[in-house]
Order: structure tokens, then sequence, then C-alpha cells
């Protein structure tokens, strides 16, 4: 890529003049705003590198040294001074070059339709004056949902569109109710008072968590047993029994430190994204995800997210647990410690638990990666398996397959079916027939085409994306009239 910026050789001569003193210094536009601010422990070191060997920088750092006409510098009495102005500067000013993190997330609440006389729980982005009744605001839409889901888990609530009472006795219970799943008021054997008494019992659950409503459905059962109504004890047994099952749920994900953040991140070459899972009383009750362009230095991105991360937040966990090394740990420590109140440790884990924690994470950024490229995980892992099945470098790109059937030497018919990035191309989808069977015939398409020939052409000018190349070790030769990878179904006749 052509570099254009005039005032590198001047920006060099001045950078060349710093101070080797601990210091912050602030990049500027030709409009004179401020495009980046960063920290640095020898000034001179740190501003000269941008203005030196520029060819090697990372886009990110190219674009922003192209935009460079000036910059100003703070000096400081040490590093950790140089910090904390950094991160206050750039709360101020919000450069432009900076990861910035924004908070897109909004409000979320537990909406419960108790103005009805067949309520429902829902998770909802805003709250309406519609004489509902509205739990929240949280910010996290992850919690909501997550909290309403067990709530309707552990009460076997209705999830299905039918309206209440007007849908009773209409038709079957759906699959949800044989698999004990949903009481089913839809088959009208259960009364209105009993259905509000369920969501009477969900609310508490949403409002004081686990252990209130184990106390109080344990004290209902006590009482109906000591009433001999031991219909109804069993039905408190097997509630306490499904709510159990869900907090058991959780603790796939428990921790034995109970106040933590684990951090990880992941990058394909085009983006870099940040997970943060937010562990409170051992517990994971919420996570955030930033995507950034790609970042080749992954320590020095790292450090840079998690001073912006916790910069912008009002508290932070006495235990922060990362993927990997960053740059000025020990600092990190000392400008979150005195920021926050209390001790903040930040490790990187190499066993146990707190490392399992990490690699979740790390999946969850991964699988984020993946849903921005429009791929599922799955599709992904089938690419690199047969391009390492085909001794390709890297996963195939486009793949064509081909088949050709006929009927004892008439009739005969090519079939081709095209795939990229591990999906069919259905456009591309063609049958070509063949016009004599003496001497060199020609396959024309169906009706509708261009013509092989034009097809011809267009594969010639992808072959060098999708060429692939036979396997190290051969299979056994087969007689055949066309080689392909996953035959494409034949359209008459049998396969020579």
């Amino acid at each position: 890529m052509a570099f254009e910026n005039e005032k590198i050789p001047a920006l060099r001569e001045k950078a060349a003049r710093l101070p080797l003193n601990p210091g912050v210094y602030i990049m500027k536009n030709a409009q004179g705003h401020i495009i980046y601010i960063g920290k640095a422990k020898a000034l001179r070191k740190r501003v000269s590198q941008y203005f030196m060997r520029i060819e090697r920088h990372e886009p990110k750092v190219l674009r922003m040294v192209e935009n460079v006409a000036d910059f100003e510098y703070i000096l400081t009495s040490s590093e950790f001074e140089a910090l904390v102005l950094e991160c206050s500067l750039i709360k101020q000013h919000r450069p432009k070059y900076n990861i910035l993190l924004k908070d897109d997330k909004g409000y979320n609440y537990i909406r419960i339709s108790d103005n009805e006389r067949w309520p429902r729980i829902t998770a909802v982005k805003r709250q309406e004056e519609d004489g509902a009744l509205y739990l929240g605001p949280y910010m996290s839409s992850f919690a909501v949902k997550q909290a309403v889901g067990e709530a309707v888990r552990a009460f076997a609530l209705p999830v299905c569109t039918r309206r209440f009472p007007q849908d009773i006795g209409r038709g079957r219970p759906c699959l949800n109710y044989y698999i004990h799943q949903c009481c089913a008021p839809c088959r009208g054997r259960m009364g209105e008072a009993a259905y509000n008494e369920l969501i009477d019992n969900a609310v508490t659950f949403l409002k004081g968590g686990y252990g209130l409503i184990f106390e109080q459905l344990h004290d209902e059962m006590e009482q109906a047993a000591q009433k001999l109504d031991f219909e109804k004890a069993a039905v408190l047994r097997d509630r306490i029994a499904a709510i159990r099952k869900v907090s058991e749920r959780q603790s796939v994900v428990a921790s034995k430190i109970r106040e933590q953040d684990v951090i990880a991140l992941a990058s394909d070459g085009c983006s870099t994204v940040f997970e943060v899972l937010i562990i409170r009383d051992g517990r994971l009750t919420d996570k955030n995800e930033f995507t950034f362009d790609y970042m080749q230095d992954e320590k020095e991105a790292r450090g840079e997210f998690i001073r912006r991360y916790y910069s912008l937040a009002k508290d932070a966990p006495r235990q922060i647990a990362l993927d990997g090394e960053t740059d000025d740990r020990p600092l990190l420590e000392q400008y979150f410690s005195g920021l926050f109140g209390h001790t903040v440790t930040i490790t990187v884990p190499q066993k146990g638990e707190r490392l399992r924690l990490v690699g979740l994470a790390r999946e969850n950024a991964s699988e984020r990666l993946t849903q921005l490229g429009a791929r599922p995980g799955h599709e992904e892992k089938a690419l690199e398996e047969l391009g390492r099945l085909l001794g390709l470098g890297t996963p195939p790109r486009f793949i064509e397959a081909y088949d050709i059937s006929h009927t004892a030497g008439s009739g005969i018919v090519g079939g081709i079916v095209v795939f990229f990035k591990g999906r069919p191309r259905k456009k591309r989808l063609q049958a070509l027939h063949h016009q004599n069977t003496h001497g060199a015939g020609r396959l024309r398409r169906d009706a509708g085409g261009r013509g092989a020939a034009a097809q011809a052409a267009r594969r010639d000018r992808h072959a060098g994306e999708y060429r692939l190349h036979a396997p190290a070790r051969p299979y056994p030769a087969r007689r055949r009239q066309g080689a392909c990878i996953g035959r494409a179904p034949a359209h008459r006749g049998s396969r020579a």
C-alpha cells in the first residue's frame, strides 16, 4: 500500500529531540483534532517508533500515522502517573484511533403481564405504559434472558403463542407438555388461580433468587404434608426438584473464586474480538463482547483494552484473569487498586479451574468471530478437515464437483455443483446435455443458461482460487467419465 504523508521527515526529527522521560504523547491531524493518545516509559523511543520502518506497522497504526500532522507531549514524574493521565485524557477526548468501548446494549427489563388473567413472563428492551409489572432496568440482555429462561424452566411456564383463555381446550398440547417443560393450561385442567400462583412463585424467584424460593416452597410442602394433602405436596416436591436442576445447570460455569472477570481475545486476520465473562457470587452472571479491527500485537492490544474497559467501569472485581500477558501488568494493578479502593490482581492462569474459564471465554470470542463471518463453527471445521485431507495449505474456498451419467452410451448428462466457503451456490448448479454420441460432441446447458463455453471460461478465471490437489495417498483407480468430489445426483440412466 502506497504511503502518503509528507510530514513524516519533520515528525521523525521532532521525535528524535524528545526527552527519555516518561510521559503522554498526543497525536493530531491536519485540522488540529486529537486522533490518538498514548503513554510511554521513554517518550523519545516510543514516539520515534511510529515514524520509523512505517511499512512494518499493522494496518490500524499505519492509518493513524498517515493522518498525523503534529504531536504534543506531557512529561510526568513516573510511568504510573503517565498511565493515570493517559486514561483521563482518553476519557475526555475519545480519540479516533484509541480503543473506544461503546455501551450500546441499552436497558433491559423483565415484563410480567399481570394486568392479564393469564400472565406471561418475557424479556423486553423497553418499558411501556401498559399496566404490566416490569423488573429492572438491567444493563445486560444476557442476564435478563438467562433469568427469564430459568424461571420458565423451573416453573414449567408456557412459551407458545397460544392465547388464554381463548385457546383453552383447542387442540392438543405442544411437545413441551409431554417432556414435562410446560404446565399446559391449554388442556383446560389447570385453574386460573393455580396458574397465577405459579407466576407469583416465578416472580419471587426472579426477585430473590434460588434461596428465597427454595425456603418458601419447602415450607408450603411441609404444610401440605401435615394436612395430608399429599398430591399438592408431591407437586411442590417436583417443583423444588426442577428449580434445583436449574441451579445445578448453572454450576457448570461456577467458580470457587466468588468474584472475578475472565478476559480472552480471538483474531482471524480481519477482526479482533474481546470476550469478558463476569462472575459474581461464584456464578457466571453476564458477559460482554467487543469487536475491533484486527490487532496484530495481542500483548499490546490486551493492555490497551483492559485500560479502556475498567476506566469506564464503576467497579472492578478483586481478580482479573487474562488469556495472555499484557504490557505494564504491575502498573495496571496499582492503578485499578487506587481507582476502585480495593486490591485488584491481574493473573494469567496456567492450570486448574481458572484456566478452564479462560478457555471458555476464548471459545466464546472465537464463536463470535465465526458469526461475524456468517459461517457456523461446524462449517469452518469441515472445511479445515477437507483441506487437511487433500493436502492443502489452507481450507478450500471454491469447490466444484462433476458427474456424468448416460443410458447405454446415449442421453449423456453432466452435472456441476459449486460450493463457496462451504456453502452451495445454487445459481451455479447446472445440468449439461450431450448433443451426440459420435466424435467430439458438445455439452449444452439446460434452458435459461449461458452455455458450457461461457461456464468453462468462468471456471478458468477462478482456477487459481479453487483448484484441488489429489491427496498424498491416492485412492484406488475407478473407471469413470468424470472426476468429482461429492458427486452430483444423476438426472437419468446409470452411471458409467
